[in-house]
């Protein structure tokens, strides 16, 4: 039952704040400024309001963190969780307002930003570490010890989910949508191995990204931005770190692996040969490209993303 209120309240939190939070941000001019090279059709976009990851991440915070005392939770784990996706939370936000303050789609560098993301990892990282959780088990058939080496594959998982959910979230409600099936498949995983704070977390994750489509559905009136997307991504990430199943996350989160898979194949291909497999990565923007509307597109993946969450619990459970 706390679980659900959980939920309840993460999602009440965010709807609640997005109307005096969208009113600051329009009185403040804090709007997304479009890349050049994304599709024609995304430049009446330029100056949405961004930054609305804020009316995710802290409502879920709240929610949990009130949920989690209440619930008598002693455990470390949800805690850490909580810590490190407003870490991550501040990051996207640095890097949000770096793009504000110069008017252009450019904030912090790759090169500095993986270097904060994996700071922040390490923090899960090392404390599973030290507890003694270094073992990853391959889909239930099989588990393999990585001991001292376990820390960089964790911090590979989360920033690279960090990233993942980054990449994913380029037309309106479609990193919302997949990232709230993906946190309802992390609670039920959680759950199924009785660790509730986790479980927790999760389900005040998933409410808020359903309550922020109420502002970020199409047409948009309101952006996450790295602000919420590095965040989630994260969030995702140390959840599985934290609730050790690292290698479902895999199936969990298939739409975020294949938009980071098309960047990738993209880039080499165009390096080696010159030449595109797709005609704009992320290939969401791909099928836009082809003459999908830009809904058709996120229904399609928001269904991709509820049959592969739905998957990867299932095969969990069974």
């Amino acid at each position: 039952m706390l679980i659900l209120i959980a939920g309840i309240l993460a999602l009440i939190l965010t709807v609640l704040a997005g109307v005096p939070y969208l009113d600051f941000l329009g009185k403040k001019l804090y709007g997304q400024y479009i890349r050049q090279e994304g599709p024609a059709s995304h430049s009446t976009k330029s100056g949405t309001p961004t930054t609305g990851g804020i009316i995710i991440i802290i409502p879920a915070a709240i929610a949990a963190v009130t949920t989690l005392i209440i619930s008598r939770e002693s455990g470390l784990s949800p805690y850490i969780a909580v810590f490190t996706f407003l870490l991550f939370m501040g990051l996207g936000f640095n890097d949000d307002y770096l793009k504000i303050a110069k008017k252009h789609n450019t904030g912090l560098s790759a090169r500095g930003k993986l270097i904060f993301q994996s700071t922040i990892a390490l923090i899960p990282a090392l404390y599973m570490t030290l507890a003694g959780n270094t073992a990853i088990s391959f889909f239930g058939l099989g588990e393999f010890d990585f001991s001292l080496a376990y820390p960089l594959i964790a911090i590979f998982i989360i920033v690279g989910s960090s990233n993942a959910v980054n990449l994913t979230d380029g037309l309106d409600g479609l990193a919302a949508g997949t990232s709230f099936f993906a946190f309802i498949a992390c609670a039920i995983i959680c759950y199924l191995q009785a660790m509730m704070g986790l479980a927790i977390v999760s389900v005040a994750l998933a409410g808020s990204c359903l309550g922020f489509l109420r502002y970020n559905k199409n047409p948009a009136r309101m952006f996450m931005g790295d602000t919420g997307s590095i965040a989630l991504g994260g969030a995702l990430g140390v959840l599985a770190v934290l609730g050790k199943f690292e290698l479902w996350l895999v199936i969990i989160g298939m739409v975020f692996v294949i938009e980071t898979l098309s960047v990738i194949i993209q880039v080499i291909s165009f390096k080696s040969t010159g030449k595109r497999v797709f005609k704009m990565s992320p290939i969401h923007h791909h099928f836009e490209l082809s003459g999908w509307s830009e809904p058709k597109v996120v229904y399609i993946f928001w269904l991709a993303g509820f049959i592969f969450a739905a998957l990867g619990a299932g095969l969990f459970y069974i």
